[in-house]
């Protein structure tokens, strides 16, 4: 006999696949190539005017009350530098986008690769619950009465949850971000299980990840519909060996060894404004 709290089997047949999730700050990565050869030609005290007037403005994006930016020397072939934009909004992007674009540094620098996203969290048990919930007492998917709890709940968790949804960009010496999927193949797909195994995968996932977190920050952020990833994954150290303990522990657990495809891996060390004649000396 079923518990009296659980739905009946056909109403959890019923009940939505996808988990909810909330979402904070937009995010913007920008990977560039320094045109040496150009940059070389120009006259030193020009060279100074130039960065110091990149600089000032990397300074004042910072120390950006409402979404910081930060500088990254990248190590590779894959750039020269990468910066970090944390913004409540995909309009305040493209305000920093085009102050960038606007710098004299501009002409010297060549885009090499971008990734948008949002910070997200996702809300696996929280759905669990509340879409059980919901269906033992009767309410049917996407009804208005249906709606209005849901949206009760994710108002709930955004204002538990606001600093991670709008977090500093952790003020660490080294950055590591990648791009990743979840597989969407003939044999294994990630978005036919269901929920709860998705849940119990993603549990285990993430107890990895706490044992290291007074090592590294991790800010994951989505980006289904607006890149060409399904997520971006942030991590912040001051240890770079951290990275490669964490993600190769992490490449044995089931969610990952089994329904993840990752991107190409950027890896830089900071570079604070007052840093950027250092990393653009010839």
């Amino acid at each position: 006999m079923s518990s009296t709290n659980a739905p009946p089997h056909s109403a959890v047949e019923n009940l939505p696949a996808v988990p909810l999730t909330i979402e904070g700050a937009s995010v913007l990565h920008q990977m560039f190539r320094v045109r040496w050869a150009d940059w070389k030609c120009v006259p030193v005290a020009q060279r100074t005017e130039i960065v110091h007037e990149a600089a000032t403005l990397l300074a004042e994006m910072e120390r950006n009350p409402s979404g910081q930016s930060a500088a990254f020397s990248l190590l590779g072939h894959k750039g020269d530098l990468i910066l970090v934009h944390f913004r409540p909004s995909f309009e305040e992007l493209g305000q920093v986008e085009r102050h960038l674009a606007q710098l004299r540094l501009a002409d010297y620098l060549e885009p090499t690769h971008s990734y948008l996203s949002v910070v997200e969290l996702g809300l696996y048990e929280s759905s669990q619950k509340t879409y059980n919930s919901l269906a033992a007492r009767g309410i049917a998917p996407f009804t208005p009465e249906w709606q209005s709890e849901i949206d009760e709940v994710l108002a709930r968790s955004r204002e538990a949850m606001r600093p991670r949804l709008f977090p500093d960009i952790p003020p660490h010496k080294y950055i590591c971000f990648y791009p990743m999927d979840r597989k969407r193949g003939e044999e294994k797909n990630w978005y036919q299980l269901p929920m709860a195994e998705r849940q119990r995968q993603m549990h285990e996932h993430g107890m990895i990840g706490r044992r290291y977190a007074g090592e590294v920050k991790q800010i994951i952020s989505g980006s289904i519909g607006f890149d060409d990833w399904e997520w971006g994954v942030d991590l912040f150290a001051d240890d770079p060996l951290v990275f490669k303990k964490l993600i190769y522990e992490m490449r044995f657990d089931e969610v990952s060894a089994v329904y993840a495809l990752f991107g190409s891996f950027y890896v830089g060390i900071r570079c604070p404004a007052s840093g950027l004649d250092q990393l653009l000396a010839s």
